[in-house]
């Protein structure tokens, strides 16, 4: 029977940073925002991927969301350098994604403030920007 186990570990999930700044009363202004991913390499060859939020929306609010998950990835014969990097720019943003979603939906559920739902992302073409 083959082994359908990912090679790639949650290890933890943390949010770094919640913000929401209050700038003035509901209204019809857009939000925007930009999302960050940002990797790196700790202890025992843990990945620390980082996606941060910022979000505006004029003349009512700003906000910050910061969400790290670590990462391990199961090294075996068959796994290059290659597949690892895939692995943690792709399926760890991919695995963190739900979080930073259910976290900014729960952040813009306020009093006079409509609640925002982040629409799906093509990962694969964020990435490659």
């Amino acid at each position: 029977m083959k082994n359908y186990n990912s090679l790639l570990t949650l290890q933890k999930l943390v949010f770094d940073k919640i913000e929401f700044d209050r700038k003035g009363f509901k209204n019809k202004n857009e939000l925007t925002f930009e999302l960050q991913v940002q990797i790196g390499i700790g202890e025992d060859s843990v990945h620390r991927v980082t996606l941060v939020l910022k979000g505006e929306k004029k003349e009512e609010y700003n906000l910050i969301i910061s969400l790290s998950g670590f990462f391990k990835v199961e090294k075996e014969d068959s796994v290059n350098d290659e597949m690892v990097h895939n692995l943690i720019n792709k399926n760890a943003v991919a695995i963190m994604m739900p979080y930073l979603r259910s976290e900014l939906t729960l952040l813009t559920a306020q009093p006079d403030t409509d609640s925002v739902v982040l629409p799906p992302f093509n990962i694969n073409a964020m990435l490659e920007k």
